[in-house]
C-alpha cells in the first residue's frame, strides 16, 4: 500500500472516531431499533456486523454461527425496519455502528 493511501486510511478512521458522538445522535432512532431486533443475541450481534454488502447470507451463517433459518428472520426484520439495503443476499446495514455498539459501550443511552 502507498504512504498516501495509508495517510488516508489514517485520516479517515480519525475522523471516524472524532464524529461517532454526532452519528450517534443523528441514528438514535435507527440505533434503537437495531438494538429491539437484535436483543442480546451474540449471534445476531455478530451477523448484524458482518452485513457490509460484501458477504452473501451463506458466508454470514458460516462466520456468525447462526443457522440459516434464524438469519433470514433477522435479515427480513431489519428490511420491514428499513435498517439494511434492498439487496438481502447480500445484506449490508444501513447505519454505521462501531464493533461495541452490541456490547452497550458506544455512549448511546437507551
Amino acid at each position: 500500500m502507498s504512504r498516501e493511501i495509508e495517510l488516508l486510511t489514517e485520516i479517515r478512521d480519525l475522523l471516524q472516531v472524532m464524529a461517532e458522538p454526532e452519528l450517534a445522535k443523528r441514528d438514535a432512532k435507527m440505533r434503537v431499533s437495531l438494538r429491539d431486533i437484535v436483543g442480546s443475541s451474540n449471534k445476531k450481534a455478530k451477523a448484524v456486523l458482518l452485513m457490509d454488502g460484501t458477504r452473501s447470507q451463506a458466508v454470514i451463517v458460516r462466520e456468525s454461527g447462526m443457522d440459516q433459518g434464524n438469519l433470514s428472520r433477522l435479515i427480513k426484520a431489519l428490511a420491514t425496519a428499513q435498517l439494511i439495503s434492498a439487496d438481502e443476499k447480500h445484506p449490508k446495514v444501513l447505519l454505521r455502528v462501531p464493533s461495541t455498539f452490541f456490547d452497550g459501550d458506544d455512549g448511546d443511552e437507551r
